[in-house]
């Protein structure tokens, strides 16, 4: 079966210069940068654009991104994509780490590890994708994190280790 014109579907995805917001954090502590990306005085990242994601709420150790799950995100058996999952899961443990972070100083992760516990499909409507950091160190910090929908029904949960990067 070949798709028609009818079938397709269109996505246009705009971002901003991702720069701007790297150079910011070099004078900004990792939660002053993720509150001025909420704000809007700084842009989001490109990867937010692409997949479809917002900042919720950060705060010290914890941060909640927002996520509606749609078609464009599904793989060959018609659910969203796994990779799509370890995305929100990533950015919400690893941006739960950002906010003990001193201006200049970043991070990057090691390793991180997704339990995926149901599937997500276009109809699983607004989600949100919590990480709270676990352990902060001097050199490398733990997170975990959760994906559940409106009603707290859990689809995924994970864990990572970041490496600090000095200033």
């Amino acid at each position: 079966m070949t798709a028609s014109a009818d079938d397709r579907r269109r996505k246009l995805v705009e971002w901003q210069d991702p720069l701007v917001g790297a150079r910011a954090a070099r004078s900004l502590s990792g939660l002053a940068y993720l509150e001025a990306m909420k704000s809007g005085a700084l842009p989001p990242p490109p990867i937010t654009q692409l997949v479809g994601f917002s900042l919720e709420s950060a705060e010290l150790d914890r941060v909640v991104f927002a996520f509606a799950p749609g078609e464009e995100h599904y793989n060959p058996i018609g659910s969203v994509h796994g990779g799509i999952v370890s995305v929100l899961l990533d950015s919400a443990m690893g941006c739960a780490v950002q906010t003990r972070l001193p201006a200049g100083q970043g991070y990057t992760t090691l390793e991180f590890k997704v339990n995926f516990v149901r599937p997500v499909t276009a109809t699983t409507g607004r989600m949100t994708a919590e990480g709270r950091v676990v352990h902060f160190g001097s050199k490398t910090a733990t997170a975990e994190g959760f994906l559940r929908d409106a009603d707290g029904r859990l689809y995924a949960h994970g864990t990572t280790t970041c490496l600090q990067l000095g200033p």
